[in-house]
Formats: C-alpha cells, structure tokens, sequence
C-alpha cells in the first residue's frame, strides 16, 4: 500500500502513562494497514526511554507546549479537574506539514481500517453520547493551519469552554457543527464509548461488528484494569460484555509491543508495569492479530470470532479446521 506523506493520524500524550495509550493505539493502526502517517504531541513530562518507544512505532514525535485551561470552576464540574491540559491538543493545528489529520485520542483503539475519514473535511466528528447535538473530541477530522491555531487559542482565551475542557472549547468554536451539515456528522462506529451501557441493545447487536474505532470515555482506561499475566485475562466486574471484548484487544497489544520495551525509568503506571511478570508464551501470543495466530487456544483469537473476523482462507480455513479436528480425534483415541 502506497504512503500518503502529507496526511496523518494524530495523537496526543502528556505523560509516560498516557504514552501507553498512545503506543497500543498506533500498533493497533498499523495492524490494520494504515497508509498514512503517525504523529504524537507529547510534552516535556514523557521520559527519554518512553520517547525512543514512541519513536518506533511513530513517524514524528513533536513536543509542544503544555496549555491549561485554567477554568477550575467548569472543570469542578466535570470532577474531572485533569481535563485542563487537554487545551494542549489545539497544537494538532500546527502540524502544518501536513494537508489534513486524524485525531485520535490516546484512550482510542483501531479495530478496522478508515482510511476513508481522510475524504472527510474539518471539522467532522461523532455525535456525542452525553449529548448528541455536541460532538466528541476525542475522533476528529481537522486541516492543520497556523491561521485556525491562533484563532482557537484566542477563542479560549475570550471564551473559555462550557466544560472547562478542548470539548466544551471546540463545540463552542465549531458551533455550528450540529446543523450547518450532516456530511460533518461521521458514524458512531468511528467512536464508539465502549463503557457506555447500550439501552438500544437491538442496535448494538446489529451494527456492533461493524465498529472501527472504539473510546475508553470516562476516569478508567485500559491501562489501570487488572490483568492476570499467568492467564492473559483482563479482570472485570460488572461491565457490558463489548468492555470485556475491547479491553482484552487492548492488552494483547500491549503484553505484544509494548510491555516488553518498558523499562523501570518509566514514571507513573508505566514504570510499575514494567515489573510485572508476563510468560513468554503471552508475549508471543497475546496480541496477535486474529488473522495471525495458528489454530490454537487464545483470547486473541476468541476475540477475533466472537467479531466475526474469521480467516476463511488462512488459518480458519476448512481444511485446516478439519485437519485440527482429526488430530484431536486421533489423539483421544490412542
């Protein structure tokens, strides 16, 4: 697949934790073939071993500038009150390098490629599920310009933000986005809230398979779950089934790629994971692509055909399930 040089997925992290988000989310692109390119933002906060992990999976890594809000009294509201360095995404605007971006928050996970966002213009985004004639900003499409980064910046300044975070801000500077066209309204399946408990089941089951990117909204992310390195199983509680499914991609990919690169150094959560145990056996396996693992138990792959993502002429192909059944049989009977 030829490369798109001047488009990219962008994401952002602020610290060596969030990095971990960051780096399962551009394995996960790059397992379903993305043709363009990928950026994080990061700030002086993220270590220099975290930033040699960014940088073999990243084509650019750009430090940037942290920018708080400031707006203790919205943020209060939220009881969110970290969200103020979240103004530090408006930087994505300053990628002038390139003629238009994806941006994908680092709690986001690429099930299936879509590519085909690139065809959309700025600002397209899903609606929001705490209140639909809102979008969310944690999947949007954006042309970088030196020109709408100064506007912004100058618009939070004035304005602020109705939630004391990017999403209040750019709602209220994108206002029109709810009515002006529906081509800027992209499908729920680009940011699907995996940690949302569908009241529309009906639908889920219906369009669930079809989900491309899936959003860890909310104080949890993937990376503060337990997990069992001894069985590779996420520990949940009494989550909807779709968490469960979600979260344990999540992990394959990072027990994969990234657990094995992380080093004491690394501050935060990042730091501490590092020190846990995992067998060679899930390192190698357990974030294999569904279309990679041989026939065999794993998560990975019950994974990969509770989504109906079946390797009809590979590995699950009928010959080789038959061949799987008859040494089963073969061998109990010996």
């Amino acid at each position: 697949m030829t490369q798109v040089e001047d488009q990219a997925f962008v994401t952002l992290a602020t610290n060596d934790t969030y990095c971990l988000g960051a780096l399962v989310l551009a394995h996960s692109l790059r397992k379903v073939a993305t043709s363009r390119k990928l950026v994080v933002l990061i700030t002086s906060g993220v270590t220099t071993h975290m930033r040699s992990l960014l940088a073999s999976v990243f084509d650019l890594i750009q430090e940037v500038n942290v920018m708080d809000s400031k707006d203790e009294e919205n943020l209060a509201l939220l009881t969110r009150p970290e969200l103020g360095i979240t103004f530090t995404k408006l930087n994505c605007w300053r990628l002038t390098q390139f003629t238009k971006c994806v941006f994908l928050d680092a709690d986001t996970l690429v099930l299936h490629n879509c590519d085909e966002l690139f065809d959309k213009k700025e600002l397209s985004a899903t609606a929001d599920v705490g209140w639909p004639d809102c979008f969310n900003s944690g999947v949007f499409v954006f042309h970088p310009s030196n020109e709408t980064y100064k506007d912004l910046v100058k618009f939070a300044v004035e304005q602020g933000s109705f939630d004391g975070g990017d999403q209040g801000l750019l709602n209220m500077f994108f206002r029109d986005w709810s009515t002006k066209d529906i081509s800027f309204h992209l499908s729920f399946i680009y940011n699907m809230n995996s940690n949302a408990s569908y009241t529309y089941l009906p639908a889920y089951k219906q369009f669930g398979k079809d989900v491309k990117i899936v959003h860890f909204l909310g104080s949890m992310k993937p990376w503060q779950y337990s997990y069992n390195p001894s069985t590779g199983d996420v520990q949940f509680g009494s989550e909807c089934q779709h968490v469960k499914e979600h979260l344990q991609y999540w992990w394959h990919l990072f027990i994969q790629f990234v657990h094995p690169h992380l080093q004491p150094e690394c501050t935060g959560l990042a730091g501490q994971l590092s020190k846990m145990s995992v067998s060679s056996d899930q390192q190698e396996e357990g974030a294999a692509s569904p279309y990679e693992l041989a026939l065999g138990g794993s998560h990975a792959r019950q994974f990969a055909w509770e989504r109906g993502q079946i390797d009809y002429l590979g590995t699950d192909s009928f010959e080789n399930i038959k061949q799987k059944l008859d040494n089963a049989i073969n061998g109990s009977q010996n």
